[in-house]
């Protein structure tokens, strides 16, 4: 039993002078929490009806942070509207992107989470001055530096997006040389406290509420399309747990992509867009795509691992002991020269560090559940792993599985972006990319 009975989303307000949304939750009349958005760059003339439908998605997705720590048994409703639609989407959304959370913290999967009802039917809202063009958003990583290059010759309008580690990014947003849209988000410092007196810490769905957030900015940039950069991998499990499958990336996966669009359709029709550009590749493509059009670019400004990213880090970095480090070394090496490859890790050949060997055996499946973190199939970390193998014949020995011989990393999987998209895409991997100037 938890130890408060309600979670409340009490209130949101947005102050347009600081530029700043402030989202203020409850656990019952205990404890009080506030999170904010402030959104860094001059806004277009909006319409306040839709940018309120925006603040109310960021406002309910923003809220799992908080009720995750204590887990309480009613959800209560002070702000906001919620139908039975947005209801059932935040009370799958929360439920499956709390996968891993279940998990480390020993729970049932099954635990249920339900969201009440403020209405009985939502309508949707049209802007007065719709937007146009599209935001990419900006990870700092490989995947999104593919998308920015494959779609710059085609999108005249294309911008970039992120929240936070301005530090960190700044250098890659010069280097892209796009209009740049910046974010900053700021947790109530209860988060880190409460773990002291007993509260829940772990993965919540963070690429849900991006994309949320994503929604908001490109209201207030005046742009119709939010584009995210998951890969056909994010689909995969790692795990089963209880009879539940856990993916670390459910909040990147196309189950939770396509609900998103239908949340989108069912509040603002085909005004506002979100979907992910390289939704049919695979890692080991992306990998490709990115050595042939974008490593000599950006090889000193991007970084995939997540140390680079945490609060007391303030530049790009790779710690050459994650998953995310191990597994993106993995599906580089076939395509980009070893002497240019190790620099980045120190000089470091992560295949040949013996100290990685465990990691490795998880990533190729060999031994353990799939690393919790946002790493490729085990069938492309084969992939990779059977090429590496020609240049290094001793991992041969040392890593032994089974690939079918028509495995193929470059196969085009399913996707639901809007069909000119798509022949943007097929039409970048035909050719080289074009290159910020």
């Amino acid at each position: 039993m938890s130890r408060y009975k309600q979670f409340i989303f009490d209130n949101y307000a947005f102050d347009e002078s600081s530029k700043t949304v402030s989202l203020h939750y409850r656990l019952d009349d205990e404890l009080h929490f506030t999170e904010t958005f402030r959104y860094d760059f001059e806004f277009v003339a909006y319409d306040p009806v839709v940018l309120d439908k925006a603040f109310q998605l960021l406002f309910f997705m923003v809220g799992v942070s908080y009720y995750k720590l204590y887990l309480p048994g009613e959800i209560v409703v002070n702000q906001g509207e919620l139908d039975p639609f947005m209801a059932h989407f935040f009370s799958k959304t929360y439920q499956r992107g709390l996968g891993e959370f279940w998990y480390v913290n020993k729970l049932d999967p099954h635990t249920p989470v339900t969201f009440p009802t403020t209405m009985q039917s939502i309508a949707p809202v049209h802007s007065k001055t719709p937007g146009n063009g599209m935001l990419v958003g900006l990870g700092g990583g490989k995947d999104s530096l593919v998308t920015v290059d494959l779609l710059r010759p085609h999108v005249p309008a294309l911008a970039t997006w992120s929240v936070g580690h301005r530090a960190q990014l700044q250098p890659l947003v010069d280097r892209i040389g796009l209009p740049h849209y910046w974010a900053e988000r700021t947790w109530d410092p209860q988060l880190i406290s409460l773990r002291e007196h007993g509260s829940m810490s772990g993965h919540v769905p963070i690429s849900a509420i991006l994309a949320c957030a994503g929604i908001v900015g490109a209201v207030l940039a005046g742009k119709q399309d939010v584009v995210v950069s998951n890969e056909q991998s994010a689909n995969e499990p790692d795990f089963t747990y209880n009879g539940v499958e856990i993916n670390h990336q459910y909040s990147k996966s196309q189950e939770f992509e396509d609900d998103f669009q239908k949340v989108l359709q069912h509040l603002f029709g085909e005004e506002l867009r979100y979907y992910s550009f390289l939704r049919p590749l695979s890692e080991m493509y992306i990998a490709e795509l990115f050595a042939r059009n974008s490593f000599e670019t950006y090889k000193d400004v991007f970084s995939s691992c997540n140390r680079a990213f945490v609060h007391t880090s303030d530049h790009m970095s790779w710690c050459g002991t994650c998953p995310k480090c191990a597994f993106v070394y993995l599906v580089l090496s076939p395509f980009i020269p070893e002497d240019q490859l190790t620099p980045l890790w120190g000089g470091k050949n992560l295949l040949l560090d013996p100290e990685l060997e465990p990691l490795y055996r998880q990533l190729l499946g060999i031994e353990g559940g799939k690393p919790l973190d946002c790493v490729g199939e085990i069938k492309e970390s084969r992939s990779a792993m059977r090429l590496a193998q020609k240049t290094y014949p001793e991992l041969a020995k040392r890593y032994q599985f089974e690939l079918p011989d028509d495995y193929d990393y470059r196969k085009l999987a399913s996707h639901h972006m809007p069909p000119e998209m798509y022949t943007y895409l097929t039409a970048g991997l035909e050719k080289p990319a074009a290159q910020p100037e």
